[in-house]
């Protein structure tokens, strides 16, 4: 039997339910926000399937069930991201929308500042363009 640490990301957030507002916030702020364009432009017109695959991939990355996973195996997001030109303006601009979506959503100061970090490290990682 596997012990669940109550401590990790997923259960400090508030489980699958906080996950998916935070990742609904985070595609409406993107799709609303004039300062979102660059990042924006690299997604679908229609953002359902990148909003779903986020909230999977986010519930197993934050420490709870490994729903990416088992549907899609290994998230490879550095490969996933390659075909997209990434560069500081567009890492910046999904921070940008996700700080602003942790915080309307009202992410405890402590869990925020932990996860902007760890946000931070995975989305510089998907630069593959000098701006």
């Amino acid at each position: 039997m596997t012990s669940i640490d109550n401590n990790n990301h997923y259960q400090r957030i508030g489980g699958e339910k906080a996950i998916r507002l935070l990742v609904h916030r985070f595609y409406q702020l993107m799709d609303e926000l004039p300062e979102a364009y660059e990042i924006r432009k690299l997604h679908a017109p229609d953002l359902t399937q990148a909003e779903e695959k986020l909230y999977m991939f986010l519930c197993g990355w934050m420490g709870g069930p490994p729903l990416y996973i088992e549907q899609y195996g290994h998230p490879r997001l550095r490969m996933r991201h390659a075909p997209f030109a990434i560069g500081n303006r567009e890492r910046d601009q999904w921070m940008m929308c996700m700080q602003q979506a942790m915080t309307d959503i009202e992410v405890d100061q402590t869990l925020y500042e932990d996860l902007q970090q760890a946000f931070f490290k995975v989305a510089d990682f998907m630069r593959n363009k000098a701006d």
